[in-house]
């Protein structure tokens, strides 16, 4: 290491604080309830070579798959001040709400390296107000498509026309140039502080720091193939119920690990369907959490992990397939498969919900989206925390006042979920109650997993409660949309995570 540890850690700190304050300056300036409360963005610096050198921690599924989009844009012509704008989920995007925007940072004349940020937006256009249906089947049923595109002001402009409420969507994307500003801003004085080349060097010592201590967490770990198999619940309009199997075989071998998902279902017919840089996002999660969850988060981190999926299977589903659902709801079942499937080499946790909920409702003049939290699994000496967001979601639940001040909503029920969590010798964490009251028309649309499938214990521990979906006391399956009429009601009970060891 030709970089001192100490100076080595200061470039760390530094990093980080610069990607916190870019979360920071997009949460502040936000206007939509999604970003704005929930926190639903995420932040990213990346050295001249699209490799992520620093991450807020913000959102997983956002994070890991964020290089893909930097790469896409990578062998574009590249100018000050001149930003790119994508959310094609087959060109590094994860789902169309999610809008990723990049910005190149110039030293000397040179590109030196791009901030990065993506947010959820509450609507993107399509026929689905909140651009997240039920039951889509290609994916410009879901919303608009942006490839790699030059950010002038006349194309977001464009964009924001073809979306529903524009002037918010353009304030939300206003937000996220302005921590893109924050970011290019921060990289740019520690390239003055360390000179241009002391600062290459360091992120270059960053990603190897990272990609040795990961390696050394593997090695650490016995050789062999694990393999793991859970389901996804695809329930049609028509109201089949059909199980999506996933499967995963993890090869332990020195210190690098393969994560092989060959023998998934092929990709379906609805929404479910994740893209490749999806599935990879889930997979770096989960390895990190059950390895080294402290070295720093970068793409050092990830080199060790190889990740392939066949072509055409659900978890690398080729264009134009619907992938709504896949980034939110395959996602966590990615994560929680990959977990499942190192219980061979050491202790896990037990199954959390596994399901991020999502909640979108839109009537006249609003769109409003949510997901909410749930029981998480119990590990071997500690039980699961209660009503947290899990796994691959890390965002917060919108407080109530912000909601019924908003939105023509009254919030009837905001509580924990008593004795959903599975017994054990750890019991899993509690799942939440949300009961809302539409106070003028609306459409909602529910994407929900664990309805049929509860979450599992682990070494004898009891399964979590599954969730429940019910309007006016109707129960709904697990993906459904439908009409609300003022006074309806509309109530989300959310699964319990699994407990750990024989009580």
């Amino acid at each position: 290491m030709s970089i001192d540890p100490i100076t080595l850690q200061v470039m760390i700190g530094a990093l980080r604080a610069a990607c916190e304050e870019m979360g920071a300056t997009l949460i502040r300036s936000a206007y939509s309830a999604n970003i704005k409360e929930r926190h639903d963005c995420s932040t990213a610096l990346f050295d001249a070579s699209g490799e992520l050198v620093m991450q807020a921690e913000h959102i997983p599924v956002h994070l890991g798959s964020m290089p893909d989009a930097v790469a896409a844009v990578l062998g574009e012509r590249h100018e000050p001040e001149v930003e790119w704008i994508l959310n094609d989920p087959y060109r590094g995007g994860t789902h169309l709400p999610d809008i990723t925007l990049v910005s190149p940072v110039f030293v000397d004349g040179e590109v030196f390296g791009f901030a990065a940020s993506r947010a959820h937006h509450a609507d993107v256009g399509g026929p689905t107000p909140g651009s997240m249906p039920a039951f889509s089947r290609r994916l410009e049923e879901e919303g608009v498509v942006i490839p790699p595109t030059c950010a002038t002001p006349a194309a977001l402009d464009s964009l924001v026309a073809r979306m529903r409420s524009p002037r918010q969507r353009l304030a939300d994307l206003r937000a996220q140039q302005s921590a893109n500003r924050v970011g290019r801003l921060r990289l740019a004085e520690l390239a003055a502080r360390h000179g241009a080349a002391g600062l290459r060097e360091g992120m270059a010592e960053i990603l190897a720091y990272a990609e040795g201590r990961t390696r050394a967490a593997l090695a650490a770990l016995p050789d062999g193939a694990y393999t793991a198999e859970d389901f996804l619940e695809d329930d049609s309009p028509d109201g089949r119920e059909r199980d999506v199997a996933l499967r995963v075989t993890a090869t332990v071998a020195g210190e690098t690990l393969h994560l092989d998902f060959t023998g998934s279902d092929p990709q379906v017919d609805g929404n479910l369907n994740c893209p490749l840089s999806v599935t990879k996002s889930a997979a770096f999660f989960a390895v990190r959490v059950l390895t080294d969850p402290d070295a720093p988060p970068c793409a050092g981190a990830h080199r060790p992990i190889a990740v392939t999926a066949p072509r055409g299977c659900l978890l690398n589903a080729e264009p134009p397939a619907a992938v709504v659902a896949g980034n939110v709801e395959t996602s966590s079942r990615v994560a929680d498969l990959v977990i499942a499937a190192l219980s061979g080499a050491r202790p896990v946790p037990a199954q959390g919900q596994g399901t991020m909920n999502n909640l979108t409702l839109a009537g006249e003049g609003f769109t409003y989206y949510e997901t909410l939290g749930g029981g998480q699994g119990a590990c071997p000496d500690a039980a699961g925390p209660s009503a947290i967001h899990v796994a691959m979601s890390n965002t917060l639940n919108t407080p109530v006042e912000a909601l019924e001040t908003e939105f023509p909503l009254r919030v009837r029920e905001l509580s924990i979920r008593r004795g959903s969590g599975g017994e054990g010798a750890r019991r899993g964490g509690d799942g939440l109650v949300r009961e809302l009251e539409a106070l003028a028309p609306m459409r909602f649309t529910l994407l929900t997993e664990r309805r049929r499938h509860a979450p599992r214990g682990r070494d004898g521990g009891e399964a979590g409660a599954p969730g429940k979906n019910l309007c006016d006391d109707h129960h709904l399956p697990s993906k459904s949309e439908g009409n609300l009429a003022p006074g309806s009601r509309l109530r989300i009970e959310t699964p319990g995570g699994g407990g750990h060891g024989d009580a």
